[in-house]
């Protein structure tokens, strides 16, 4: 067959270009290859599909490109007419499965040898006589050099039935190299992972695995991909190419290899989703590792900036308990947990919630929204107030004799409150742990978000639970009243802060009617609080009426500053002051620039509500050795403000494996970028910038 074929081209040679056999058009040579036209049958049955396809013959060294060709090339193109005694419509490149070439920092998908790209001609009866096959290619070889190429063909076909040509072989080894589809279900996660499952997946089965996209853009080809394989399972972790969409289904070809050596080239349609965890009868190790980094996320919570204010609450209430017999000590932890917890339950269910209705909310996107931040506000406003002393928190209603008491379910409002302020702040661990939350199985984020409250909740529920540790605390005395005022500026600190988050969404409009409503909530305080101090000292019916109605009156005036607050305008907002000079603003068109340009990138996601970005700001970013640095370097610092929400940040947050800020990531001038530490030092940064690796 391979003889016949040979002589089919050397035929063509001795009688000229305008000889064209049955089955084999006249060859268009050149210094790299023998192009031709060829068919799968000798004759052109009209009523009947014929295959067509253009075979290419290489020279060693040089190649052709795929649909996709990767990051450089072009795919061949072929068009086909027929004439003569028949008419007929041809179908698209049946492509075969590519090899793949890496060179220079670059992949292409590509064939090399003699390569047959096939279509096929759908043909119908216009009279008698021979059928003309004429076509138009036009493809690209490539060795040390890319050379473009194109030819005209022409084939006669006898009209009939025919037998098998001598190129029939072609045709068939061409299938054969066609993916089958997948009999796996397949989907892709937000964070670029790309996940196989139904039977016969096994280690033993799969030993390696690679994924070829149909498009380019769209998976940075060149980066690793990571195999793992379970009973029943294969995941292969690809890394997103920049401006690359992550919600959006992803095709391509995943070449299974067993032990043998034998590859299998599957054709899949991913859809957009989360890959089950891997170990159907059991917690595999994967989940158990992201509940632990959970649990140790919560736990250093405790001593991020933003949960400061609730200290306020937490030492008070450890003081209570030094006063108290051990079984209330257990019970008030175990309602301060239990309020931690279930407030972070109610925050992994909204976060999950959106992911599926197809938001690209992540951590601390209630922030994102001025409502909830100067809900936030006032809320930590008026507990400053009680603080102070302006009213207490009782057990009854007024113009009852009461005592201030705050109660268990005062100690489940504080975990309540923790967890709210708590949100602003990204602790390390957290990321991985919010990450494997938002992507795997509902129950497995449900747990990550469990295993952070008892976290954050550990301190003072080891404290409740190990005697000694109990009565290490301080004896509860006068000092408590001097602390718990004292205490109260930190809350009243944080409500300036909120406040400025809330200029830096809306400006100056929703800053002045948030504190209007401070105002009215203030005075509904007060008359609260004198209508406390009047039942305590037995005051008359007519004056605790009238104080209770100065309050409602003040409490619904704050309802309509509210009502103002929501009605601002989204347009209203201010750029961030804190962005300085020489500062880009963030987009991936402007990062992948530079890096084309050779310079080294410095990109810094952050948000005004992200105290944690604050503070490595001012500790690290904004330190004199760091700026010398980047200016000595030519380091270009792009900047990501997630103040508000911003789908191409959210996006680029979700491709780097984080759903929250702050996320700090280096490109040096050659290379691929590193993720840096939440936390981070000056002595960190420069570190990175001499090609350390970041601790």
């Amino acid at each position: 067959m391979r003889f016949l074929s040979r002589l089919t081209v050397v035929l063509a040679f001795v009688f000229g270009p305008g000889m064209a056999l049955a089955a084999s058009s006249a060859p268009v040579t050149s210094e790299h290859d023998v192009a031709t036209l060829v068919t799968d049958r000798d004759a052109a049955e009209p009523g009947h599909d014929l295959g067509v396809g253009l075979r290419l013959q290489m020279k060693p060294g040089w190649h052709t490109y795929w649909v996709n060709p990767g990051d450089a090339g072009e795919a061949p193109t072929l068009s086909v007419t027929v004439g003569g005694g028949a008419t007929g419509q041809a179908h698209e490149i049946v492509w075969p499965t590519p090899v793949r070439i890496s060179e220079g920092g670059l992949m292409s998908y590509a064939y090399t040898g003699d390569v047959l790209l096939p279509e096929v001609l759908s043909l119908k009866d216009a009279g008698s006589g021979d059928v003309t096959v004429k076509a138009h290619a036009e493809w690209l070889v490539c060795a040390s050099v890319c050379v473009p190429e194109q030819g005209d063909f022409t084939l006669t076909v006898p009209r009939g039935a025919g037998a098998a040509s001598a190129e029939a072989g072609l045709f068939r080894a061409a299938a054969a190299g066609k993916p089958a589809a997948s009999p796996f279900a397949a989907v892709i996660t937000p964070d670029g992972v790309l996940g196989l499952s139904g039977a016969g997946l096994s280690a033993a089965s799969v030993k390696e695995a690679w994924f070829m996209p149909s498009v380019g853009g769209v998976i940075d080809q060149v980066a690793g991909q990571k195999l793992s394989v379970s009973e029943g399972r294969l995941t292969l972790a690809l890394k997103w190419a920049a401006g690359a969409h992550h919600d959006a289904p992803l095709s391509g070809i995943v070449v299974l290899k067993d032990g043998a050596g034998q590859e299998s080239p599957l054709w899949v349609e991913a859809k957009p989703g989360s890959v089950p965890s891997a170990g159907a009868g059991g917690v595999s190790a994967g989940v158990v590792r992201v509940l632990l980094f959970a649990f140790l996320g919560g736990l250093i919570l405790n001593l991020m900036p933003c949960v400061f204010p609730i200290l306020a609450m937490k030492a008070l209430s450890l003081a209570k308990m030094g006063a108290t017999h051990r079984r209330a000590q257990v019970t008030s932890a175990g309602f301060y947990t239990m309020g931690v917890v279930l407030a972070f339950l109610a925050l992994g269910v909204a976060l999950l919630a959106l992911r599926a209705a197809g938001s690209v909310a992540g951590w601390g996107f209630q922030f994102q929204s001025p409502g909830f931040v100067v809900g936030v506000c006032w809320l930590l406003f008026v507990m400053a107030l009680n603080l102070l002393g302006v009213f207490e928190i009782t057990t009854g209603s007024i113009g009852q004799s009461v005592q201030p008491k705050s109660g268990h379910w005062g100690d489940a409002l504080t975990g309540l409150l923790a967890v709210v302020v708590a949100t602003p702040c990204t602790a390390p661990f957290m990321g991985v742990a919010i990450a494997g939350a938002l992507t795997g199985p509902v129950w497995v984020g449900l747990a990550v978000f469990a295993s952070l409250g008892i976290g954050l909740a550990f301190p003072y529920l080891a404290i409740a639970l190990v005697p000694a540790l109990a009565r290490a605390m301080p004896k509860p005395g006068a000092w408590m009243g001097v602390l718990r005022q004292a205490l109260a500026f930190p809350l009243l600190g944080t409500c300036v802060w909120l406040l400025w988050v809330a200029s830096l969404q809306r400006g100056a409009d929703v800053v002045a009617w948030a504190a209007a409503g401070m105002v009215f909530l203030g005075m509904a305080s007060w008359a609260f609080g004198a209508a406390q101090a009047g039942t305590m000292r037995d005051g008359s019916r007519g004056s605790l009426l009238a104080w209770r109605g100065v309050s409602v009156v003040a409490f619904l005036l704050a309802g309509g500053a509210f009502a103002g607050v929501l009605a601002v305008p989204g347009g209203a907002a201010v750029a961030p002051a804190r962005a300085g000079s020489g500062v880009e603003a963030f987009s991936e068109g402007r990062v992948a620039s530079l890096r084309a340009a050779g310079r080294p990138v410095f990109v810094d996601m952050t948000a005004g509500w992200c105290i944690t970005c604050m503070v490595n700001e001012r500790v690290a970013l904004d330190a004199a050795s760091v700026k010398e640095a980047f200016a000595a370097r030519h380091v270009a610092y792009v900047k990501g403000d997630w103040t508000n929400r911003d789908p191409a940040i959210s996006a680029y947050l979700r491709a780097h494996g984080r759903d929250g800020v702050p996320l700090y990531v280096y490109y040096p001038a050659h290379g691929e970028g590193e993720v840096l530490p939440q936390i981070l030092s000056p002595g960190m940064v420069l570190g990175v910038l001499d090609g350390k690796a970041p601790g």
